[in-house]
């Protein structure tokens, strides 16, 4: 046997990826079930559409204030055991929401489920920083990220259907228990790649020759577990990185004026009937689904093509963002036909534009990728909670045409910010 034949490398990190696909699926239908039962919820408590609009925001308090403490603690734990935590903590949450008894306690409820779920993101982005190497960096995000549009798309039908055939209680006591058992499974299966019994040293360095992190995921140490300084704090509001933040809040307000008010404007502010207010909404984000999945694929391509990791990552960004804008374009018709067709290149651009975890891969210094996803991921938190009460205040005494101005205005500013502030995609600090 000729023992010259190198071992071909082995395909784990593809599972790990799936199983980051499917916690994004979770993540998201557990955010966005409120949404579907709003209507019973409302009606059963006597509660107003203002009082709504901060139950809705309520997710987004805790889950930006969050945002730094939870990257500091998955630094320090690996996303192992953080994502264990944050998924049983948000699932338990979520069931309780079933048995919620009114204005407070869903407030309170819903404010939980946001501070475990803070970790999340920056979890995901640094397991596949520590699993994937950069030219298959950008498609494995936009897989998993597409997990949030399959959730909102594909699901929400099935939810709607729980509810009309059980009750709204139900949406939450399925979809929290469904995450309960994931939270096992997840702990009992993922490891970081040198701890993994399914991947081959080939793969480790295939991983790891394309500038992957393979030792990104190893829980800090008592030993190596240093102090945050006034510059590690510099670095992570570096110019490149502040770009980066800016662009996140303009994609998120974007994406939560889809997660909370749209049906609401096409009922009120376009007087839609309701049946094909519900078909509309799921056009857009069918169209997110497959514009975070060609964004991935674009990006990747240009860079087996050689273009820099820069070009490759900023161009379908920076369209994505600059496509968001044509939201404006609804406060000009009244033909459903047209609206659909431009909320749905909205979105489009924004599933476009989605790729933003790959760049804070590439930027972010590398003792700091978490704590540096979590203030990201804090700036589109930010996105979280003004737009629910922007558009609510805004749609209150003018309508919405002024909060479609406003979401096309933070989409441009997103766009102007990866333009002029980010620059050269190189990594931020010495490593």
């Amino acid at each position: 046997m000729d023992t010259t034949l190198q071992a071909k490398p082995t395909k784990r990190r593809y599972i790990t990826l799936f199983m980051i696909f499917i916690t994004v699926v979770i993540c998201y239908v557990d955010r966005a079930n409120l949404a579907v039962a709003s209507a019973h919820i409302q009606e059963e408590f006597g509660i107003s559409k203002t009082q709504m609009g901060y139950i809705f925001s309520a997710f987004a308090w805790t889950y930006t204030a969050c945002q730094i403490p939870g990257g500091w603690f998955l630094d320090r734990v690996g996303s192992r055991v953080t994502y264990f935590i944050a998924i049983l903590g948000w699932s338990v949450a979520t069931l309780f929401q079933g048995f919620a008894g009114g204005l407070a306690s869903l407030i309170g409820l819903r404010a939980v489920t946001g501070m475990f779920e803070s970790p999340a993101f920056p979890t995901n982005n640094r397991m596949v920083t520590s699993w994937f190497p950069e030219q298959e960096r950008a498609s494995a995000v936009g897989f998993y990220t597409s997990g949030q549009f399959v959730g909102l798309a594909f699901l929400t039908p099935l939810l709607i259907w729980i509810q009309e055939m059980l009750s709204w209680h139900w949406v939450f006591i399925i979809t929290g228990g469904i995450g309960i058992i994931w939270s096992v499974l997840w702990f009992c299966i993922y490891q970081s790649p040198r701890k993994s019994k399914g991947v081959n040293a080939e793969e480790l360095e295939h991983i790891r020759a394309g500038g992957g992190l393979v030792d990104g995921d190893t829980p800090a140490g008592k030993k190596n577990r240093v102090p945050l300084t006034a510059a590690d704090w510099k670095l992570v509001f570096n110019r490149k990185l502040v770009g980066v933040y800016l662009g996140q809040f303009a994609v998120a307000s974007t994406l939560w004026f889809f997660l909370t008010w749209f049906p609401n404007y096409l009922t009120q502010e376009k007087h839609i009937a309701a049946l094909t207010a519900g078909f509309m909404t799921t056009v857009p984000f069918l169209a997110a689904f497959f514009g975070v999945l060609l964004s991935g694929l674009v990006a990747d391509k240009l860079v087996c093509n050689g273009k820099s990791i820069g070009f490759a990552r900023k161009l379908p960004i920076i369209s994505g963002l600059l496509l968001s804008t044509c939201i404006m374009g609804a406060n000009y018709t009244n033909d459903p036909i047209w609206i659909m067709i431009l909320m749905a290149l909205a979105f489009f651009g924004n599933g476009f534009a989605s790729i933003t975890w790959s760049l804070v891969s590439s930027l972010a210094p590398v003792r700091l990728i978490g704590l540096t996803g979590g203030v990201f991921n804090l700036a589109g938190g930010l996105g979280g909670i003004t737009v629910p009460l922007v558009v609510g205040y805004l749609a209150q005494d003018y309508g919405f045409a002024p909060s479609l101005i406003y979401i096309s205005a933070v989409a441009l500013l997103g766009a102007l910010s990866y333009i002029f502030l980010v620059g050269e995609v190189k990594r931020v600090g010495d490593i």
